[in-house]
């Protein structure tokens, strides 16, 4: 980071204008109602930039934009500028570092997984994923998962639910083409509710359902609803009144739906 101070202050120094730490300490002089003060401390953040620039370029490539990460690093170096306190004894890379590293996981937390997981489980995946990034460079190979647990002094069994909580850091459309000529779409691949089932649990119920009916009613529904004949060709048939007719299958078929609605309770 030294390297990076060293680089904004030649810049300063080179245009002639103010460093950024007495920016800051001019800031830290001047009253808070100041009005001279809004204009300082857009210029202390403007000379601060590259700070920011420069953490945001370290978390590239996780799948995020770019410019969505150099927003966010410029969000946690507003905080740092607003809150920074020269009193302490801090330098201000001191302050700042920790608070734009933090803004930029909080975003990554917050913001970029598909399925919402415990917070556990998103920093213990962003901690394998910096023990990974350590241990392949330190072993020249892909870490296995006792390699981790060992480095980060946990158990496999939880390097394993982290790599496990990880699946929901990013989802993939149902529109993905899928299998051996890409025909198919992956949410073709899926399964959904077959209402046919409820239908097939109707008619295995309804036989045991009809036998309790009496005789004629059933040879009523049957000539109704299998053969298709009319109230008045059923009456014909049975020797009865088509209003009668009318009745039987009324009462009937409540006496069916009475029989049914208590198997399926």
């Amino acid at each position: 980071m030294a390297t990076l101070e060293s680089t904004t202050r030649t810049r300063a120094d080179r245009h002639g204008t103010d460093l950024p730490d007495d920016l800051l300490a001019a800031m830290a002089a001047m009253p808070a109602d100041d009005r001279r003060r809004p204009a300082l401390r857009e210029r202390t953040i403007v000379a601060w930039l590259p700070l920011a620039h420069h953490l945001a370029r370290r978390y590239s490539g996780r799948g995020v934009p770019n410019e969505d990460l150099a927003q966010t690093a410029v969000v946690g170096l507003l905080k740092a500028v607003d809150h920074f306190d020269p009193s302490r004894g801090v330098d201000f890379t001191g302050y700042a570092i920790p608070t734009i590293i933090g803004e930029i996981k909080r975003y990554f937390r917050d913001r970029t997984w598909a399925v919402r997981v415990p917070r556990r489980l998103q920093e213990l995946r962003l901690t394998i994923t910096e023990a990974n990034s350590t241990l392949t460079h330190t072993l020249g190979r892909s870490p296995t998962v006792a390699d981790i647990a060992s480095y980060l002094d946990v158990s496999e069994e939880t390097v394993l639910e982290g790599l496990e909580g990880a699946r929901a850091y990013r989802s993939t459309s149902l529109s993905t083409p899928t299998g051996a000529d890409g025909t198919l779409e992956l949410g073709d691949t899926l399964g959904v509710t077959d209402h046919d089932f409820e239908l097939v649990e109707l008619r295995v119920a309804l036989g045991p359902a009809l036998a309790t009916l009496p005789e004629r009613e059933r040879r009523i529904l049957t000539l109704r609803f299998h053969g298709n004949l009319t109230q008045a060709q059923i009456a014909e048939q049975v020797g009865v009144s088509q209003m009668h007719v009318s009745r039987l299958i009324t009462r009937a078929l409540a006496t069916l739906r009475h029989h049914l609605s208590d198997d399926r309770a």
